[in-house]
């Protein structure tokens, strides 16, 4: 048995990070089935298009208020309570959905804040656990991995919600979907613990490669205040990186299907494949630039370095890819551009995607709950300032330079601001 198996022969830490990363794929699945199903809803409720765009964006009202009361809580109490908390909340309104259109507009609208009061958690208590359970050398696969778990998440939901739509009806895709995230507490709630030291399955080997970088018998500490995390550049480094990567990301989520069916001329009908390409390549690539930045940081290479290099190629290769591809016509160069595009891309795990934990391996709940509360606003604003650029100018090339230039001032701000020194702690 290897020195950080545990008796299962499995090293205690993947079973944390897989389950992370399994609660990433089911918020995503649970977030995208309605893009899919509000065809169907629309059609029995009589929604308009401003109806239909109120439902959709309501998710984002929740979503914002509890990244940075998430990652504080998560911080305090622990990841495992917090995150398992929200992805039973999640799940539940996300059961509730069919109940709650049927009683209304404004109960749906409710339903769907209240959804992304629950999501709003994820990723700030996963951080949180990671700071405790995960290695200095094994954090970039392991964000790595977290992050490939949203194309992963969102391509399920794209393939499935039309089958039980087809066969069943529109409710019982959210009764499905719902469901799932209650399977996923139990297996969560019996399996792990807040901290390694408290997890009777772990080996003291384990233990002490975990330890590595923390000092062992530290006393738990108390969150960084939000005067404590604004004074320091190296936050604002991430925080801003998140805003700029966010833009890119929500941008190509919102409007890649309408792009791919009116300004590529491909037929709907083959509008959802053609869309699951570049998400594919996006989960290889997320993986492998976690696996390449921590192969680098064995090497010897300055932690910091590796931050910058990662961010470089992820920020700086998806911008020049975003600053040409809309001149292009060829549908399949189009889509080989998108998809060359997320593999540059998919170096960001290993840039600012991890750099929360090098900055406060335990607290990085809180610092990933301010950043997450950045890259959602462009989920607001950068979908709708891409909107009215489509409206004055018809130009998808204006649209994909301008979130060029979001990233490539992005990058500029990460490698002047940015260090892999821990701040906290």
């Amino acid at each position: 048995m290897a020195a950080t198996e545990t008796v299962s022969g499995l090293p205690a830490r993947y079973r944390v990070i897989f389950l992370a990363a399994l609660a990433v794929f089911i918020c995503y699945m649970d977030r995208v089935v309605i893009s899919v199903a509000i065809i169907p809803m629309a059609e029995d409720f009589g929604w308009s298009a401003e109806e239909q765009g109120r439902v959709l964006s309501a998710f984002f009202i929740g979503y914002l208020l509890t990244q940075i009361a998430g990652g504080w809580l998560a911080e305090r109490y622990g990841g495992k309570v917090v995150l398992g908390a929200g992805v039973v909340f999640w799940s539940f309104f996300t059961l509730l959905t069919p109940v709650a259109a049927a009683g209304g507009l404004t109960a749906l609208l409710v339903a769907r804040i209240l959804m992304g009061v629950g999501e709003g958690v994820t990723f700030p208590s996963v951080y949180a656990m990671f700071g405790r359970w995960v290695p200095l050398q094994e954090r970039s696969r392991s964000v790595g991995m977290l992050f490939s778990a949203i194309p992963l998440g969102s391509m399920f939901a794209l393939l499935a919600t039309p089958w039980i739509v087809l066969r069943f009806g529109w409710e019982f895709a959210f009764y499905s979907f719902g469901a799932v995230g209650f399977v996923w507490w139990l297996v969560w709630h019996l399996t792990t613990t807040k901290d390694p030291s408290e997890d009777p399955r772990i080996t003291k080997e384990e233990l002490a490669l975990i330890r590595g970088d923390l000092e062992e018998d530290a006393p738990e500490s108390m969150p960084p205040t939000m005067k404590q995390l604004l004074s320091k550049p190296a936050v604002w480094a991430v925080v801003v990186s998140h805003f700029c990567a966010n833009w890119g990301t929500y941008v190509l989520l919102a409007w890649m299907p309408t792009y791919i069916n009116r300004g590529l001329g491909v037929d709907f009908a083959s509008v959802g494949v053609f869309t699951m390409i570049p998400a594919l390549f996006s989960f290889l690539a997320l993986n492998f630039g976690g696996w390449l930045a921590d192969k680098l940081i064995r090497s010897g290479m300055d932690t910091t370095r590796v931050r910058k290099l990662m961010q470089t190629v992820g920020f700086g290769g998806s911008a020049a890819v975003l600053a040409v591809v809309g001149y292009v016509e060829s549908v399949p160069l189009a889509i080989a551009l998108m998809s060359l595009g997320n593999v540059f891309g998919g170096a960001m795990s290993g840039g600012f995607g991890v750099n929360h934990l090098d900055i406060a391996p335990r607290g990085a709940g809180i610092i990933m709950g301010l950043s997450n509360t950045a890259g959602t606003i462009p989920g607001i604003i950068g979908v709708y300032v891409s909107g009215l650029i489509l409206a004055a100018t018809d130009s998808w090339a204006l649209v994909f330079q301008t979130a060029a230039g979001v990233l490539t001032f992005g990058l500029l701000f990460y490698l002047v601001f940015a260090s892999s020194k821990k701040l906290f702690d």
